[in-house]
């Protein structure tokens, strides 16, 4: 499949990627428990989802792949503006959500009043987590640029792959974003062997590390699109979210992490959204993909504060192994119910309003 010749008003009619949209949720989830297991088990040669901060290439490969699909036949004619318009509607409610959301759990936090010694930075910490402005000011929680709600690194990343998106890579042939992708593609190794994973781009002093991860994977999608590889077969999203997760079980080895993980972001997540993007899905599995697609967002973007408010439960109770996984079992459920909840009473009904004004 390729390039199609489909009328800027008539988007409705283009295919949908059921199996990539139950990918994308279960990517999500991933993270959620990864996030918590960071706390439970800090140490990432015991955890046994240590490698699903990959997750993160996943979006971004995916992310270039449906932008291109979507706008590579129409954004000229709607316009630059026009695109970053309607990407902001879809992705900027839940940001300042999740930082209205940081805000309180930080300021209530019933196991920690570390809050108090940045008061007088609450207001300045709230508008940057809104507005998507890099404010590393808590090194007692790892320096993150956006304490409030750390995933809004990735949406900094993606905001500026948007732009460049729109003002320079949809008026670029091919073999310049080849000749781009590889470039990237070598940065990322060279990112992975100087920070010894690619676990970077959250963080003050790794800010950097995050704009050669979306670089190469942003890249990457959208060359899945434009080439024409998306591979039709027999599977389906539970296979394919199989050959997804199997990812992040593998160990985590300080000497090899340098040369796995780029293997796996140039050349095994192309490979999976091209799989997921030509994948046979069978109608019984409709409601599960897009049940995980549309929390996909919602979850990724409210999930993190809870995850403060377990470090400071870890930090005070210091509970028992068991104890930690009936938390994190039962918590990983409840954020997904929170995150639909979220999406139906407040996401939507924003998006929906924004998007008539």
């Amino acid at each position: 499949m390729g390039k199609h010749n489909t009328a800027p008003n008539s988007r409705e009619n283009k295919q949908h990627f059921k199996t990539l949209d139950g990918l994308r949720g279960l990517a999500a989830v991933t993270v959620v428990v990864f996030h918590f297991m960071e706390i439970a088990v800090p140490d990432y040669n015991d955890s046994f989802i240590a490698h699903a901060y990959l997750a993160v290439d996943f979006f971004f490969c995916l992310s270039g792949f449906v932008i291109a699909y979507a706008y590579d036949q129409r954004l000229l004619q709607t316009g630059a503006l026009n695109f970053l318009g309607r990407r902001l509607i879809r992705l900027h409610p839940l940001v300042i959500i999740g930082s209205v959301i940081g805000l309180l759990m930080f300021v209530f936090d019933p196991f920690s009043n570390l809050y108090q010694k940045y008061n007088g930075t609450l207001f300045t910490m709230f508008i940057t987590s809104c507005l998507m402005i890099p404010y590393p000011l808590v090194p007692e929680r790892y320096f993150n640029l956006f304490h409030l709600n750390p995933p809004t690194w990735s949406l900094f990343w993606e905001y500026i792959a948007n732009i460049c998106y729109a003002f320079i890579l949809i008026r670029l042939h091919n073999k310049a974003i080849w000749t781009l992708t590889i470039i990237a593609a070598i940065m990322l190794f060279y990112e992975a062997h100087r920070s010894g994973n690619l676990a970077v781009g959250w963080g003050g002093d790794n800010i950097a590390g995050g704009g050669i991860r979306v670089f190469y994977s942003f890249l990457a999608g959208l060359l899945v699109y434009r080439s024409k590889w998306i591979i039709s077969s027999r599977l389906n999203f539970l296979t394919t979210g199989l050959l997804l997760v199997s990812v992040f079980f593998i160990p985590f080895k300080q000497e090899l992490n340098p040369v796995i993980e780029p293997l796996i972001v140039i050349f095994y997540f192309p490979l999976l959204v091209a799989l997921g993007a030509g994948a046979r899905q069978s109608t019984s599995l409709n409601w599960l993909c897009k049940f995980s697609g549309d929390i996909s967002y919602p979850l990724y973007m409210v999930h993190y504060p809870f995850i403060w408010l377990f470090m400071s439960y870890v930090e005070i109770k210091k509970p028992a192994i068991s104890q930690l996984t009936l938390v994190m079992i039962s918590g990983t459920i409840l954020l997904i119910v929170f995150a639909w909840l979220v999406m139906i009473l407040l996401d939507k009904p924003i998006r929906d309003r924004l998007k008539k004004s």
